[in-house]
């Protein structure tokens, strides 16, 4: 160790001097002193580390005042008062997006929210019998209704769905799989590594693009403990493709007495296609083809929280619920309530595309888009922001979450160029707001999609820019 380095870890403050001075900072209204205490030592530790590590010619950047610690302790301190997870406005165009939270919740489900849990509620009591009773009574009757299941379960999400089906017909035995559908559904969670987790054996038929009928007869065997079909909700294979049709897949494992499983993905209530959308199969299509058991998300095309939900025939949910690890992945209160609320909205299916925000943004007309960035843009233009160019352009949402890939959703966009700052930087700028506004940068420009941006958030986007662009 050089002499520099032993002087400079000389100088390194006292944690007794450090505590003095937050004290008189009146330090332990925002933290209790053992907290406190323990801060300020891995804020020293961290400074010898620096020391002994940096190159000689960066060490001249680290200040040992212990006032200066101190003042950067104290800021570390107060932004543990701070929330990390905050509203943003998504301007991004990009529906569900999925680092943004999918799905916003509808009114209603938030007053369910804010209902239920205020206070102690019937989770697991029967209120009729006076007895316990199931928490996913609350909803298996909305859901057996709107997709003409016999019976139906909810968990976390949809690979916790994945999961819990699978192992439960299948552990220890095969399940047979088109190579074309093992996808990666997100966060690099990939579909053989949930079956390998489910301890069942997966069994790959077919080619990439080309799974015939013939391909699951000849694999099946004694061995064979479920087919699963997946939807590949994040991807499509186009050109010189076949795939087996679901009722000859269905009558296959009739004949061969095994049971069927569909994987959705995301889940879809409603024909898409009324809307000028591509088709998706909705989960009421699939379960009247015959399969046993569907599995799909909460928080995607459904527009609700996020969950992964289980519907089909009653003896196969009977096993499903049965299985311990469905305890380890069951949904709490708060999750059910805001379920019950977007679901009942699909009792009239017109007014869910208007009430449900991720669907509205799905089917919502161009020419409205368009009267919607219009205004949006009025209220900028009557800013006056002198630094600022701005215009009108078309362009193109996307749905996202890994929902309807090839869909093209046309839109208005709102363009941003600054003559005294770079796109990227404004981009940067708007995300360290109170209130960050998420945007597309494109070409040094900044890009706001109303498809996202519901008519109260346009303040947000004004306010920030004004902070941004002081006239």
């Amino acid at each position: 160790m050089d002499k520099k380095t032993q002087e400079m870890l000389k100088k390194l403050p006292k944690i007794d001097e450090l505590l003095l001075l937050l004290e008189g900072q009146e330090i332990y209204a925002l933290a209790p002193r053992a907290l406190v205490k323990d801060i300020c030592r891995k804020a020293v530790q961290e400074l010898r580390e620096k020391i002994t590590g940096r190159r000689k010619d960066a060490r001249e950047a680290i200040s040992l005042e212990t006032k200066d610690v101190a003042g950067k302790i104290y800021q570390k301190i107060k932004s543990l008062h701070a929330y990390n997870l905050r509203r943003v406005v998504n301007a991004t165009g990009v529906i569900l997006h999925t680092n943004l939270g999918r799905a916003p919740l509808c009114p209603e489900a938030l007053q369910r929210l804010v209902e239920v849990g205020r206070g102690y509620s019937n989770l697991e009591f029967d209120l009729t019998k006076g007895e316990r009773g199931l928490r996913y009574d609350h909803v298996c009757g909305l859901l057996c209704a709107l997709t003409g299941a016999e019976d139906a379960l909810i968990v976390n999400n949809n690979a916790a769905a994945v999961l819990l089906a699978i192992n439960t017909l299948a552990e220890g035995k095969e399940a047979i799989v088109s190579r074309g559908e093992l996808i990666e559904i997100g966060g690099e969670f990939r579909i053989p590594e949930v079956m390998s987790k489910s301890a069942a054996r997966l069994r790959e038929v077919g080619t990439t693009n080309r799974t015939r009928l013939s391909d699951y007869e000849k694999a099946i065997n004694k061995e064979t403990g479920l087919i699963m079909k997946v939807h590949t909700s994040n991807y499509r294979i186009v050109g010189f493709t076949e795939e087996a049709e679901i009722e000859a897949l269905v009558a296959l494992a009739k004949k061969k007495r095994v049971p069927v499983m569909n994987d959705l993905g995301s889940g879809c209530l409603i024909n898409l296609e009324n809307y000028g959308l591509e088709h998706e199969p909705t989960v009421r299509e699939v379960l009247s083809a015959g399969v046993d058991v569907v599995t799909f998300s909460g928080d995607k095309l459904l527009g609700g929280p996020q969950a992964g939900i289980i519907v089909g025939k009653k003896n196969i949910l009977a096993k499903i619920k049965k299985n311990p690890l469905n305890r380890a992945l069951r949904i709490d209160k708060f999750t059910l309530a805001a379920l019950e609320a977007t679901l009942m909205h699909y009792l009239n299916p017109d007014e869910a595309v208007k009430k449900l925000r991720s669907l509205k943004a799905l089917t919502e007309p161009v020419v409205d888009v368009k009267k919607r960035a219009r205004k949006l843009l009025n209220k900028l233009q009557k800013e006056k922001f002198e630094s600022l160019t701005l215009r009108l352009c078309d362009g193109f949402s996307t749905t996202g979450g890994g929902s309807l890939p090839m869909q093209k959703i046309p839109t208005v966009l709102i363009g941003i160029k600054s003559n005294k700052m770079s796109a990227g930087r404004m981009e940067e700028k708007l995300r360290a707001r109170a209130v960050p506004v998420i945007v597309r940068v494109d070409k040094d420009e900044v890009l706001i999609d109303p498809r996202t941006v519901s008519d109260d958030e346009f303040v947000f986007v004004i306010e920030d820019l004004k902070q941004l662009m002081p006239n």
